[in-house]
C-alpha cells in the first residue's frame, strides 16, 4: 500500500468567475483565482496521487508558467495523475478530503463531488469521502478555499495473496 497527502489553497478572485470544486460548478458570485480553473479540491487530489507514487508534484508537471494550462480544466491534472498511478501498478483504494470554506456552504454539493471524483479515479463514490468545514472566521483561510486530501493506493492485481520477494505467502505466513 501507498499513502499520498495533497494540499492546496486558492483565494477568491477579485471579480466574478466560476467556482469549480471537486470537478463540479458551484453557484457562487466569485470563483477562485488561479492559472487553471483553480479547482482547489482536484489540485489536492492530483497532488495526493502523485505524492503516493513519488512523482513530481502538480506545479512541476503543470507549471503556471506554461500557457498550455491557462484556464485548463483541473480534471486533466487528475487524469494524468491517475495514468501515472496505473502505470506504476497501483490503483486507488479510497480517498478522504476535507474542504475548508466559509462560503459557499458545501454540504448540498458533497454527493455530486464524490460522484465526480469517483468517476475520475475509477472508484465507486463510496470510496470517496468529502467533509466540509469552515474557518470559524479565522484568517488566512476565510478569504479563499483550502483542500486537504489523503489517498490510499493498493497494488493493481487480481491476485489478492501477498507476494514477497517473488514467493507467495502461505496461509501460515511462511514462504514455501
Amino acid at each position: 500500500m501507498r499513502v499520498g497527502i495533497g494540499y492546496d489553497i486558492h483565494r477568491f478572485a477579485a471579480n466574478g468567475g466560476t467556482l469549480m470544486l471537486g470537478g463540479i460548478r458551484i453557484p457562487h458570485p466569485r470563483g477562485l483565482a488561479g492559472h487553471s480553473d483553480a479547482d482547489v479540491l482536484l489540485h489536492a487530489v492530483a497532488d495526493a496521487l502523485l505524492g503516493a507514487i513519488g512523482s513530481p508534484d502538480l506545479g512541476e508537471l503543470f507549471p503556471s508558467s506554461d500557457a498550455r494550462y491557462r484556464k485548463a480544466e483541473s480534471r486533466i491534472f487528475v487524469q494524468e495523475a491517475c495514468r501515472r498511478v496505473r502505470r506504476e501498478g497501483w490503483r486507488v483504494g479510497n480517498l478522504d478530503a476535507t474542504v475548508v470554506a466559509d462560503a459557499p456552504r458545501l454540504t448540498p454539493y458533497k454527493t455530486t463531488m464524490r460522484q465526480a471524483i469517483g468517476r475520475l479515479l475509477r472508484v465507486p463514490a463510496s470510496a470517496v469521502s468529502i467533509k466540509a468545514k469552515t474557518t470559524e472566521g479565522l484568517p488566512p483561510d476565510a478569504r479563499g478555499i483550502v483542500a486537504h486530501v489523503v489517498v490510499l493506493l493498493k497494488r493493481a492485481t487480481s491476485d489478492k495473496r501477498q507476494v514477497t520477494s517473488g514467493f507467495r505467502r502461505s496461509k501460515t505466513g511462511r514462504q514455501p
